[in-house]
């Protein structure tokens, strides 16, 4: 840390992911003096380091790959022999993140942004200690901090990770060789998804999940058909199943055997066990503060091990608010980033507004389930008076055009009012696809709204426009 910066500011910001430099952004355009601290030597938190950006890149490499080595003959594209270069594909990986963190912190510089690298501490309500490796610590003092830390993958205290067998998501996306057999410990989102990359580079995948169903927060027909899809790509499922323990392979039996150990779980009285040489711990991440002395400034934490707050995101400290990963919540980066904006206006005196009951959700497997706001199987469990509206992507010409028939669209809408109350999408571009319902669902649009808004043809957009008109049964494309 330089000498000559500046020790007191509007805003300190701790941890520049999504969530954090968003906010830090946003502060800095309505004039606050900022400053952004990070203990990675690069900005971009979990999400641009090692998280959604490299996991999307080697989705979309391992994509590249398939469809070269399994497809493209059927679009009359002859490739002769198809080989992986891992190296390669990591390679490209790396040089996505490189962008990204990059221009971040450009973005930081223009902003007129002090960025300190270091690990924060709070001294008090509004002091912070920041130590940095090449320097003695230093306080640093505001009137508003904000934590933003994210989160950490959540670690089995039976099997903690080691980088090299047990491994996180953090270790998954740097594999140096693909796993001859990889065991995934967890059907979520990161597990389905890295389960995928290596799957398709020829891993032998086995998902592990506690629950009897994957993706467990969606409706039963889209996890049904969305298991089957997965599975028809070679992934197997082990649904119900209690992992109990990880049996490493004698060193003098590891070179005559693929298997760098056996994953023990049970299933009620069943006894199971899975040989691998990679086991993914992905059961889900837990909010990061442990650095952070929040007792120091008299931050409380819930039950959870999250940082309370109020409607505003303000801790029950005074002057310090937290965003993202550290509160309730989903933990997703668009959240986080929408947290960032609206504590930045409040701040600075604006009328700050976040939807939490509208932030979406995705898988980004392929296909991509994604989700909004009601599922059908929730609306009624809660009694709620529903209309249904599903459109498959086998009567859509683009996706016929395009080989991504798999899945549907369905649109949930209040009886009496049409008001749309959720929606979920499996499907290729799901992610992309759900965004316009968001949008309608913001505005308190209707299923008739949606039905009648112009969709260009052909595009896979337009299954959402039939299941909105099937919603009051009159899809134009489907019996």
């Amino acid at each position: 840390m330089s000498s000559s910066t500046p020790s007191s500011f509007d805003l300190i910001v701790i941890g520049a992911g999504p969530g954090g430099y968003v906010c830090a952004f946003r502060a800095a355009q309505l004039g606050l003096k900022v400053a952004l601290i990070e203990k990675r030597p690069t900005l971009g938190g979990t999400c641009l380091n090692v998280g959604c950006i490299p996991s999307k890149a080697l989705l979309a490499s391992s994509e590249h790959y398939v469809f070269a080595k399994n497809h493209a003959a059927e679009h009359g594209v002859k490739l002769g022999s198809v080989e992986l270069d891992l190296a390669t594909l990591l390679q490209k990986k790396d040089t996505v993140v490189t962008k990204l963190v990059v221009g971040v912190a450009q973005l930081a510089k223009a902003r007129k942004i002090t960025v300190i690298t270091g690990t924060a501490s709070f001294v008090s309500a509004h002091t912070l200690r920041v130590a940095a490796s090449a320097s003695e610590p230093t306080e640093l003092t505001a009137k508003n901090i904000v934590i933003a830390t994210g989160s950490a993958p959540v670690e089995l205290p039976f099997m903690k990770f080691d980088g090299e067998t047990i491994v996180s998501s953090d270790h998954a996306i740097n594999f140096t060789s693909v796993p001859k057999k990889l065991v995934v410990v967890g059907g979520g989102a990161i597990g389905l998804e890295l389960g995928s990359v290596w799957s398709r580079l020829g891993a032998d995948v086995t998902i592990v999940e506690f629950l009897p169903q994957i993706v467990a927060t969606y409706d039963a027909d889209i996890i049904r058909n969305f298991t089957r899809l997965l599975q028809k790509q070679g992934l197997k499922f082990e649904l119900g199943a209690k992992v109990t323990g990880f049996l490493p392979a004698p060193i003098s039996n590891q070179k005559s055997t693929s298997a760098a150990g056996t994953l023990l779980a049970e299933r009620g009285t069943e006894k199971l066990s899975f040989p691998a040489d990679k086991v993914l711990v992905a059961v889900g991440r837990r909010p990061f503060t442990d650095t952070l002395n929040l007792a120091a400034a008299g931050v409380q934490l819930d039950d959870k091990k999250r940082i309370k707050v109020d409607a505003h995101l303000k801790t029950t400290a005074p002057g310090v608010w937290a965003i993202g990963d550290v509160v309730a919540g989903p933990m997703l980066a668009h959240k986080a980033e929408e947290d960032g904006v609206a504590v930045a206006e409040w701040i600075a005196g604006q009328h700050g507004h976040v939807n939490w009951a509208l932030v979406p959700g995705v898988v980004y497997t392929d296909p991509e389930v994604a989700s909004v706001g009601l599922g059908e199987d929730a609306a009624k469990a809660a009694g709620l008076a529903i209309n249904i509206g599903k459109f498959n992507f086998a009567a859509n010409g683009r996706a016929l055009a395009a080989d991504a028939t798999d899945g549907f669209v369905k649109i949930i809408a209040d009886a009496k009012t049409d008001k749309i109350l959720g929606a979920q999408i499996l499907g290729r571009n799901a992610g992309e696809l759900i965004s316009e319902i968001v949008t309608h669902m913001e505005y308190g649009g209707s299923a008739e709204d949606l039905a009648r808004t112009i969709h260009a043809h052909p595009t896979m957009s337009e299954a959402v426009k039939e299941a909105a008109l099937a919603v009051s049964k009159r899809a134009l494309h489907a019996l």
